[in-house]
């Protein structure tokens, strides 16, 4: 049976896929020709198990169309084991069946199915119950991504796009107990804008801003995947380095340094020389006392001798004891 394309004037977003899962081969071709006729993209399963492989997928179709009866998983066993897994984005489930008593129907829905159609379908019902199904997918991926904009801002300084101040300290909440309990180490790092007040005081706050987001993305540059690094105020960054010692926290460190002073800040037809002073310090899970408050308070106190200092280098501290790390071949 040829079905004539865009029947009835409904054409479907290009994105939108939709799994088709009978083993009749007559009903897959026909609601194959229907569908792809109507501007789907639409993929194919002969069996229950097959369609369940195809919908646990991470991109896997936003829409199913499930014969009752297949074989290996009927229609509604692959409906609870979709609405068991519970993924998103949402997945809409319509029941094909030949059964049209209200138990059989009840079943099928208390399966996880979201509608249902009865054999043999016609045409304009499955175009409206696909209809339905599209406006109720569109409408929860607009609600996953609000969410996901919401949580952006409660958890991203709005300016650098960074962590915020909250969230990088519950970041290295979470790495002093995981340090304390494997024993191994990882390094807190504080950042600080050299002369950010004159920037501010000589060219505006503007340009404070442009110096405050080019600081950020310079030094995420020079980071690993798997650091995390957060605004912990003003012009002050806390950086947090999983997997490394003394050593190598102060090598990322001044790689951070260095990745800073390599590009001046353009504003206004301006070039505004930018450099940043680091303190730093590493914990490796040997004493359970260790707070972040205290590996923090280290962190600030080496900062604040590399100001000291003269500015644009990196001081570590193991305790008490800062010492200024400035190697040749970095420096």
């Amino acid at each position: 049976m040829k079905v004539p394309a865009n029947q009835g004037g409904l054409t479907a977003k290009p994105s939108m896929r939709v799994l088709i899962a009978d083993d009749s081969l007559v009903s897959r071709h026909l609601l194959e020709a229907t569908l792809k006729g109507w501007g789907y993209d639409v993929a194919v399963a002969c069996d229950g198990a097959e369609a369940w492989r195809i919908l646990e997928q991470d991109d896997s179709p936003a829409l199913a169309i499930l014969d009752w009866m297949m074989p290996v998983l009927t229609g509604p066993e692959v409906c609870r084991q979709v609405r068991h897994k519970a993924k998103e984005p949402y997945t809409y489930l319509l029941l094909l069946t030949s059964r049209s008593l209200k138990e059989d129907v009840v079943e099928g829905m208390e399966s996880g199915a979201d509608d249902y159609l009865t054999k043999p379908f016609d045409q304009h019902e499955l175009k409206v119950r696909l209809r339905a199904g599209t406006r109720i997918v569109d409408l929860q991926s607009q609600l996953l991504a609000t969410r996901e904009a919401l949580r952006q801002q409660a958890t991203h300084d709005y300016l650098t796009q960074l962590w915020n101040r909250s969230s990088i300290l519950e970041i290295l909440s979470r790495e002093v107990t995981r340090a304390a309990r494997e024993k191994g180490p990882f390094g807190v790092v504080l950042a600080d804008l050299d002369h950010f007040k004159s920037i501010n005081d000589t060219y505006g706050h503007l340009a404070g801003d442009v110096a405050l987001k080019q600081a950020a993305q310079q030094m995420q540059c020079a980071m690993r995947t798997y650091d995390a690094i957060g605004r912990y105020g003003g012009e002050e960054f806390l950086s947090i380095l999983p997997g490394c010692g003394p050593m190598e926290t102060q090598l990322q460190a001044d790689r951070m340094r260095l990745e800073i002073s390599r590009l001046p800040v353009e504003f206004a037809g301006s070039y505004i020389p930018l450099t940043a002073s680091f303190g730093c310090t590493s914990f490796g899970g040997e004493c359970g006392s260790v707070t972040p408050e205290k590996l923090i308070a280290i962190a600030d106190a080496a900062l604040y001798r590399a100001k000291r200092e003269g500015r644009d280098r990196v001081v570590f501290s193991a305790s008490e004891t800062a010492s200024i790390f400035m190697p040749q071949s970095l420096a």
